[in-house]
């Protein structure tokens, strides 16, 4: 009895040996995300859409791995809004064994760390970056789940044509512009499509990221007769432009600032002032997609409000991930960069596929902040408000 008794105690130890093991097992998921520094507003909603994501999906048990329930293990590292640290801290990530990389906030950040996905042959999922030139370098682990520059340019003036009659359309545009790749490739696409579309760029002045003084742009758009303001300053440049807007007198009928306002810290430092400004920023809380509403209801709990913009993005990069883990069957990179090439799902931004240049076919969004609210006002077919047009001048409002 004393042996069947020892040999029971062998076995019952060895399968909650086993059992152990496998409820320890995760899979690894690395993120780079900008919490502190510049881009630290941006940041915060890639940290969030990726936590309740992860946590989301935890709690229905996992990811399916080749028959075997597995949890996500989410390993956030902050790289301070500074792209050398990116890399880094993406290094950093590759020695602990994660599987696949998330991404932070701004096209400078991304564009450090492309390459790294590839070096390391680690898949690498980033939102909240339009640039394009990065996917024409020929990255093979590189995929991104939101509008790229093309997709801005175009929709931009489709939006505008559907929202305003011809005779009041604002047809002179001023275009202010980061001295970055971002900025002349945005840029060169805004003014290719204005000019399609019957709009003059009258103006199109280029400032270092950082600058504090943008009065002779300002005063130079002025006098040209400017009627809409097209820009993409990150959030401290693009709140120093509006404060000196309004300073200075330049009243446009309409303006639409990609990046800068995508963030609450927008309205709380503007107020009123920030309202009527456009902004694209791949998401509202208001589309009618599967799990939004979950999403809605995780970060109200959270933070007091529905889920910001890149919140959004942020969730669906993770739903793409898991996804692909799942059909890929296995922990192998390659197996899971083949997957995720292969997406073909529906998440929380829509309907997503991947170009083979890794950009994401996806539905392209416009913002408008009114009454210090982001109220979508396109596409129509989700649109919580009209399009507000033309902006009234700065002291009336």
């Amino acid at each position: 009895m004393k042996r069947r008794a020892v040999i029971l105690l062998a076995v019952i130890a060895v399968l909650l040996g086993f059992s152990f093991e496998a409820v320890a097992q995760t899979i690894k998921v690395g993120a780079v995300v900008p919490l502190t520094g510049r881009y630290a507003a941006g940041g915060a909603q890639n940290k969030a859409g990726y936590e309740i994501a992860v946590e989301q999906i935890n709690a229905a048990g996992g990811v399916s791995v080749g028959g075997k329930k597995m949890r996500l293990e989410l390993i956030m590292l902050d790289d301070e809004s500074d792209p050398t640290k990116t890399v880094a801290r993406l290094e950093t990530l590759a020695a602990q064994g994660v599987v696949a990389y998330l991404g932070g906030f701004g096209s400078d950040l991304h564009a450090a760390a492309a390459s790294i996905g590839d070096k390391n042959k680690i898949p690498y999922l980033g939102v909240a970056f339009a640039l394009y030139s990065i996917h024409q370098q020929g990255f093979r682990y590189l995929f991104s789940p939101f509008p790229k520059s093309p997709d801005i340019a175009k929709e931009t003036f489709v939006m505008l044509d559907a929202s305003i009659p011809a005779a009041q359309r604002p047809r002179k545009v001023a275009l202010f512009l980061e001295r970055t790749d971002w900025g002349r490739e945005m840029g060169a696409l805004w003014e290719g499509r204005a000019k399609d579309h019957g709009y003059q760029v009258v103006i199109k002045p280029e400032y270092a990221p950082g600058s504090k003084d943008f009065s002779d742009a300002i005063l130079k758009a002025k006098a040209a007769g400017a009627e809409m303001v097209l820009a993409l300053p990150n959030p401290p440049d693009g709140m120093t432009i509006f404060k000196q807007m309004k300073e200075l007198d330049l009243n446009a009928k309409a303006y639409l600032f990609v990046r800068a306002p995508d963030p609450p810290v927008w309205s709380k430092n503007l107020g009123k002032d920030g309202d009527y400004v456009l902004l694209s920023p791949g998401w509202h809380f208001a589309a009618r997609y599967p799990k939004v509403a979950e999403v809605n209801e995780a970060h109200q709990k959270r933070l007091g409000r529905p889920a910001d913009p890149i919140v959004g993005p942020s969730y669906a990069c993770v739903q793409i991930l898991a996804d692909a883990v799942a059909r890929a069957g296995a922990l192998d990179r390659d197996k899971i960069r083949d997957a995720i090439a292969a997406t073909n799902t529906t998440t929380v931004v829509g309907p997503v596929r991947f170009r083979p240049d890794g950009t994401g076919e996806v539905k392209v969004f416009f913002q408008q902040w009114l009454k210090g609210k982001q109220e979508l006002v396109w596409p129509k077919e989700f649109a919580t408000a009209p399009f507000a047009y033309p902006a009234p001048p700065f002291n009336q409002r």
